[in-house]
Formats: C-alpha cells, structure tokens, sequence
C-alpha cells in the first residue's frame, strides 16, 4: 500500500479515534494517533519531519487542542501544516478563537468519516508541492534552504562555518572526517584557516547544540563525524 500523507489525529474518545484512525489509515493516510495532549507533543518533537496535517479535539486531558495547535504554528518544521479542530463544542467564540490561533478549518462532531475525510483532502490539495529541505536527528532540525539549524522549536545561533559543518556530518552520518577534510569542506566559507582551528569551530558547535551536542563525536586518530549511536535504524 502506498502512504500518501502523514497525519498527526489527537482524540481522547477511544471508539472515534480508532473509527478515524483506521478510516485514514484505509485510505492510504499515515496516522499518529494521541489520546492526550501530552502524547502529541510527544509525538511532534520525534516526528515533526513526517508530520503534513493535524486533526486536534479540543477538549483532550493535560495539554489541549488549542495549546497543541499553538506549539505547531511555533514549531520550525511544521508551523505552516493545516490544522484542522474536530470538535463537540458548539460556540461561535470557541471556532472563533480556534481559527484565530491559525487553525485552517473547523468540524463539528458528530461529523461523517467521509466528510472528515474530504476536508483532509481539501487541505492537502492547497499545500505547496515543494517542502522546505529538513535534515532531523533526535530533536535537531537542519533546514538546508535557510542554512538554519532548530533544536525543537528553538534556532540554535550558530556562524555560517559551524552551519556548514553540522550540515556534512548530518548528511553523510556514517562518515567520520579527518581535519583536512573538514577543512577543505569550509575552505571556500574561510579562506585562511589552520588545521587546529576546525577543533575550536567543532567545540563551539558542541557548546550551541548543549545537550545535543552529544550527536558529534570525536573518533581518536581518525577525526569527527555524527555519532552513530544515534543513527535511526
């Protein structure tokens, strides 16, 4: 079967959540399906590069639909994925203030599978068929267009050099580097640079990502790479 979309579903109601799920997942959808708010923000921060579409129930325990549909706008990878409220609730000011927070549309239950479904489809079909080109490891986005790197939804401020290096070990992973590789590779960033310099571009880069900077690792004798530890299998 071939997966067309992928589709973050947030709905507490077990019988209407695995009815949509399974519904979607039948038509070739891709689903991830969170029955509290802290499961979908979860489920954002590990696959945010997958993510096309979000259906949010409003009323979900720990973090709401409104709460998540705000984390989604702030998110560097998915701020601009349609975002669709399927919602008992039945107030103007809640559809109101819904679309306000950047929703793109709003449903009322009990609605149809298949009208759901159409209004997916509608989204979709308005998107850009071009996707700004994400790099992800772990929570580290490299947008690869803005030369930017986002550890979850935060930019990391790092100097066009430590961008340059990042973006050749996260594109080549199980590549380790010697120094005067990696200094050919930035050569053209800087033009009069010294071998022991690319340490100091590396220990920076580490210092920026924090905690994430266990993602490039040092291999004795050889030089530096991604860490392979975290490579998705």
């Amino acid at each position: 079967m071939n997966i067309y979309h992928t589709i973050l579903l947030v709905e507490d109601e077990e019988e209407s959540g695995e009815m949509l799920a399974n519904f979607l997942e039948l038509n070739n959808y891709k689903v991830f399906w969170a029955k509290d708010g802290k499961r979908a923000l979860e489920i954002i921060d590990d696959n945010a590069d997958e993510l096309e579409l979000a259906i949010l129930d409003i009323m979900v325990p720990h973090h709401d639909g409104k709460e998540i549909c705000r984390h989604i706008r702030q998110h560097p990878v998915i701020s601009d994925i349609p975002v669709l409220f399927l919602t008992a609730r039945d107030e103007e000011r809640d559809e109101i203030e819904g679309l306000e927070l950047g929703a793109d549309d709003y449903i009322k239950k009990p609605a149809s599978l298949n009208l759901v479904k159409a209004h997916v489809d509608s989204q979709l079909r308005r998107q850009s068929p071009e996707k700004t080109n994400w790099l992800k490891y772990d929570h580290v986005y490299l947008d690869t267009d803005s030369k930017e790197m986002f550890i979850h939804e935060d930019k990391v401020d790092l100097t066009n050099t430590e961008y340059v290096i990042a973006e050749l070990f996260f594109q080549h992973p199980k590549l380790v580097y010697s120094r005067q590789e990696i200094l050919e590779h930035i050569s053209d960033e800087e033009k009069y640079i010294f071998d022991r310099t690319v340490d100091v571009h590396i220990k920076n880069l580490r210092i920026k990502m924090k905690d994430e900077g266990k993602l490039i690792k040092t291999y004795r004798g050889v030089g530096y790479g991604f860490n392979r530890e975290y490579l998705r299998s």
